[in-house]
């Protein structure tokens, strides 16, 4: 029959198999990436609040060919703090760290802290207040103001209530807005503290004995 003679393309056992190249799979990785430089940004509970605009001064540095750095940079970046972050939000500045030969610059990072408030205390999207009263005013009602932290005035009252040792009283819509719900609120949450007199005469404990339920 004469031989089968060669197939084209079919050298060796099996014959070079169409365009397979030794060599690694994937394409090019491009140039390594310097790791994110973080900075923490304290925000008040008012800024938190309404939002603001921080304005956070970076300086980076420049290096030439052979690495050495040669020039520095200023920079003033804006973070537009949103109604209702919280602590731990992040904002990212691409490529905002120092410039080196054959490296892609880092991220620059700023997380959200949040300050300590005099009169509120946050938890999560609540806000809220502790308010002292006496024992007469726990019993007989007592009505009072609360500032927000926009500035507005909230006027309380107690008058058909007894406050007790854990007595809370919320006032819905009126905590921190929440981001991710724009247009919703949280809940404040005034806390009492009762305080109770150090002493009573006789007199006043016969007074409170016939007029107090037993």
């Amino acid at each position: 029959m004469g031989g089968m003679g060669g197939m084209p393309g079919m050298g060796g056992p099996f014959g070079g198999m169409g365009g397979m190249h030794g060599g690694p799979m994937g394409g090019h990785t491009g140039p390594a990436k310097d790791k994110p430089i973080t900075k923490q940004l304290a925000c008040t509970l008012e800024e938190l609040y309404n939002g603001s605009v921080r304005k956070m001064k970076i300086t980076r540095t420049l290096f030439d060919a052979q690495g050495r750095a040669s020039k520095t940079e200023e920079e003033i970046l804006e973070v537009n703090v949103k109604p209702g972050w919280k602590k731990g939000t992040k904002v990212t500045f691409p490529n905002k760290g120092d410039e080196r030969p054959g490296r892609v610059p880092a991220d620059m990072v700023f997380i959200i802290e949040e300050k300590p408030h005099p009169r509120f205390q946050r938890e999560g999207d609540n806000l809220v207040i502790h308010k002292r009263v006496s024992l007469a005013e726990a019993l007989c009602g007592i009505e009072f103001q609360v500032q927000t932290l926009d500035n507005r005035i909230l006027n309380i009252s107690t008058k058909d209530e007894v406050i007790t040792l854990h007595t809370n009283k919320t006032v819905r819509g009126e905590g921190m807005p929440i981001s991710k719900s724009p247009g919703s609120k949280g809940n404040l949450v005034i806390k009492f503290d009762v305080v109770f007199p150090r002493q009573l005469s006789s007199s006043q404990k016969e007074q409170l004995r016939s007029l107090l339920p037993h």
